[in-house]
């Protein structure tokens, strides 16, 4: 890809090879060597050949790196792209019950749709979920989930090792959540309740675009 990676301070690359032990340590042997910090790493295993796609950063000579990649053996190829925040950018996540979901995608994509018209990257991620373990699960995943910025909660009933869930996830990541106004719990452990599930969604997304003014911090633990 024909990107200008002189300046950037963050790049994507993938690393395609045949898969074989020590393969990873091999290759983040010759990153660390040029002084590189691997901000994110995921891999796709197909048949034998892998994908490893990192973001590195405090790249200061691309070309040089990705051509020793290039000799590690097995490795058949190395692309560079631009990293998934540049592309994607911040990601609002969505759980809970399909209708109530689909009114807050609803409104999450409509502001996303304003902000990104003005250069800025925004995505919209959803799951609809029944179940408090399967719910809950799925709040504390929130956590590894990479570029997650914000959750909203869309449901009629959520409570128990949900309303644990939330409490971690704010405690150990810092990631502000917010819920539809529902019975059990969840609205007393988050950081915003909105009764309209279509505002919800404008709501998340004003908190984290960069060119909104609203900082959902400013009216923390307010119905709406």
């Amino acid at each position: 890809m024909n990107i200008k990676i002189s300046s950037m301070a963050l790049i994507g690359i993938t690393v395609f090879a045949k898969d074989r032990k020590g393969l990873l340590r091999d290759i983040t042997t010759i990153i660390a060597a040029h002084d590189v910090n691997i901000k994110y790493i995921q891999q796709f295993l197909q048949d034998d050949e892998i994908q490893i796609y990192f973001e590195l950063e405090e790249v200061k000579d691309a070309e040089k790196l990705i051509n020793e990649l290039k000799t590690v053996q097995d490795v058949i190829s190395v692309e560079i792209y631009r990293p998934f925040e540049q592309i994607y950018g911040k990601r609002i996540i969505v759980i809970g019950g399909g209708a109530q979901v689909a009114q807050v995608v609803l409104g999450a994509v409509s502001e996303a749709d304003r902000h990104n018209l003005r250069g800025e990257r925004i995505s919209v991620d959803t799951i609809p979920l029944v179940g408090e373990d399967k719910i809950a699960e799925a709040v504390r995943a929130v956590g590894r989930l990479h570029r997650a910025a914000i959750l909203v909660l869309a449901g009629s009933i959520m409570g128990g090792e949900v309303t644990k869930a939330v409490q971690e996830l704010r405690e150990d990541y810092g990631i502000p959540v917010i819920s539809l106004n529902m019975a059990g719990s969840v609205p007393e452990a988050c950081d915003l309740v909105v009764t309209d599930p279509v505002q919800a969604g404008v709501m998340a997304v004003m908190h984290v675009a960069e060119t909104a003014k609203f900082d959902i911090r400013k009216i923390e633990g307010k119905k709406f």
